[in-house]
């Protein structure tokens, strides 16, 4: 943000507001108060990425290599993925998890969004979910007024998100908590969905192991059923609408918890194999933690211009390029 706003693109852009109200005051505050932010910009609604291109544009197609006039196109065949299991013995990868960001067609995005419109999504959202029959049933359970017992149960299996942190205080993501915020899982706890957190759903298969393509499509199939309920926020140039300009495209990232003891002391040999396959090295607690005990959070960088189907192939070919140097050395 502070590379590309310059004062005239601050002097084009500083009285414009969206329909929603959300100014250029709204979109740069979390850079401002947060100089050691990545990004330091968030959107309001889709209608920000149009109102202030002048200053995105740029920010976007540094960070995904997108330009202007390219247009995005989506691939949600689980079929297309050439992906087995990556490690039958499970003598590395401990976790796999998929996840994919979405925002209600209509509704402003979750940093100007109204309490009425942030409790009308959680009951839309929560509705459909009460639907969901087969693998994917399950129970939702609303942050606020959560019993002590289902409070315990989640923070237990790391399902419970909590107050956003300082980046997304400052972006306006925190304001009324923990009102209308929800979470949900199946039976199974290989299926999750995350209602109002830093966009209106996160949606997140997982389950122990390397396998993929099993997760891919238990994601694909819960997302095609909330499609039969919600109208996500979608642009034939930016795929997906997000808050943050990072997950625009797929908003999709697909990831793993591996153990690579030998790699992590060839750290230039590990960056070198992430970096050919458009990877992104995070400690096991994700972004902004360190690895412990060898342990290291490997998902793909790329979302814009790329499929769902060639953000998780990223993943599967880079994860099955480490593993194979972990044997090496």
């Amino acid at each position: 943000m502070s590379k590309y706003l310059s004062k005239n693109i601050f002097e084009e852009l500083r009285y414009k507001k969206t329909s929603n109200g959300f100014s250029l005051e709204h979109a740069i505050n979390s850079g401002i108060e947060n100089p050691d932010s990545f990004i330091g910009i968030y959107a309001g609604d889709e209608e920000s990425y149009t109102l202030f291109a002048s200053l995105l544009d740029p920010i976007i197609k540094q960070y995904h290599g997108f330009s202007k006039d390219d247009k995005h196109i989506s691939n949600l065949k689980t079929d297309d993925l050439k992906a087995d299991d990556l490690d039958i013995n499970n003598k590395y990868i401990i976790s796999t998890r998929i996840r994919v960001a979405r925002n209600l067609h209509g509704f402003a995005l979750g940093t100007i969004i109204s309490n009425t419109q942030r409790e009308l999504v959680c009951d839309t959202i929560s509705k459909a979910l009460s639907s969901f029959s087969g693998e994917l049933s399950g129970t939702f359970y609303p942050i606020d007024g959560m019993s002590i017992k289902n409070k315990k149960t989640l923070i237990k299996d790391h399902f419970l998100f909590k107050e956003g942190d300082r980046f997304l205080h400052s972006a306006g993501l925190n304001r009324n908590w923990p009102k209308s915020r929800g979470i949900y899982h199946n039976d199974d706890k290989t299926f999750l969905t995350w209602v109002n957190e830093e966009d209106h759903l996160r949606i997140i298969s997982m389950q122990k192991g390397g396998n993929i393509k099993d997760v891919f499509s238990r994601l694909v199939l819960g997302i095609k059923e909330l499609e039969k309920h919600v109208e996500f926020s979608y642009s034939d140039h930016l795929g997906y609408i997000t808050s943050c300009p990072t997950n625009l495209g797929t908003a999709l990232r697909a990831s793993v918890h591996i153990k690579l003891p030998n790699l992590s002391k060839n750290m230039q040999l590990f960056k070198d194999i992430t970096t050919k396959h458009h990877l992104q090295i995070r400690g096991m607690h994700g972004e902004h933690s360190s690895s412990k005990g060898n342990i290291y959070d490997i998902s793909n960088k790329r979302r814009l211009g790329v499929t769902e189907v060639q953000c998780v192939q990223d993943m599967y070919d880079g994860v099955l390029a480490l593993i194979k140097a972990e044997e090496d050395l």
